[in-house]
């Protein structure tokens, strides 16, 4: 055991991961056999104008998600010095779960282990197995599934996303001789959402706009980047 990297968690109380909660951070006792780490894009499924299928039109790509088993064991073979179930899961329960009077919300958290980049996250889920009891009833073993999500600073979200698209509703009348794909590139510099200005003012993508038509341009939902 001696020189075995453990995972470390250390739990923040700023968004911007700089001032660390008090006290030691939670090292585990045995290190995860494995990390299932989930990426996932959203797509917002609808019929499109001109043929019978879906169109899955991209919503937006939720923030990477990872989840574990840890193992604490207080039968003295792992750690003769931890063998304090109830001592265990508090310390840990402080640091990922336990509402944070201070922020009015649990902590943000960092999870290293090695060389990996430390993960800057939040606690999913907190679900804990008992496995093994002394003859009292107490227990001596546990198996903890935790699950996390990336956490980005808004500020830091918003820098990185750029997002163009409006999120107000606009107005706009016709000039001779404008298609949809022009006015879509006029209001919101992207050609590509005159499908959905069509569908929302019921009309035909291919038709001939008239001079003094109004049409409506909604706010276009979870854009693209």
């Amino acid at each position: 055991m001696a020189g075995l990297e453990l995972m470390k968690i250390t739990g923040y109380t700023d968004k911007e991961f700089n001032n660390k909660l008090e006290g030691e951070p939670y090292t585990v006792m045995i290190n995860p056999e494995s990390i299932k780490w989930n990426r996932t894009i959203k797509y917002n499924v609808k019929e499109a104008i001109d043929t019978s299928g879906p169109d899955q039109k991209y919503e937006f790509t939720p923030n990477d998600e990872i989840s574990f088993d840890i193992v604490i064991d207080c039968t003295g073979i792992v750690d003769t010095k931890r063998t304090d179930m109830e001592k265990e899961i508090k310390a840990l329960e402080k640091i990922v779960y336990t509402y944070n009077g201070t922020i009015h919300r649990p902590n943000y958290l960092k999870i290293c282990w090695g060389n990996i980049t430390p993960f800057q996250t939040v606690l999913k889920t907190f679900n804990t197995t008992y496995t093994l009891f002394k003859p009292d009833g107490s227990p001596l073993r546990a198996k903890i599934a935790l699950s996390f999500g990336m956490y980005v600073a808004p500020k830091k979200r918003k820098k990185r996303e750029k997002r163009k698209s409006p999120d107000i509703t606009h107005l706009v009348e016709v000039v001779e001789g404008e298609t949809l794909p022009q006015l879509s590139t006029k209001i919101w510099n992207d050609p590509s959402y005159y499908i959905q200005v069509a569908q929302y003012n019921g009309l035909n993508k291919f038709r001939h706009l008239k001079a003094g038509e109004k049409l409506i341009f909604p706010p276009i939902i979870n854009p693209t980047s």
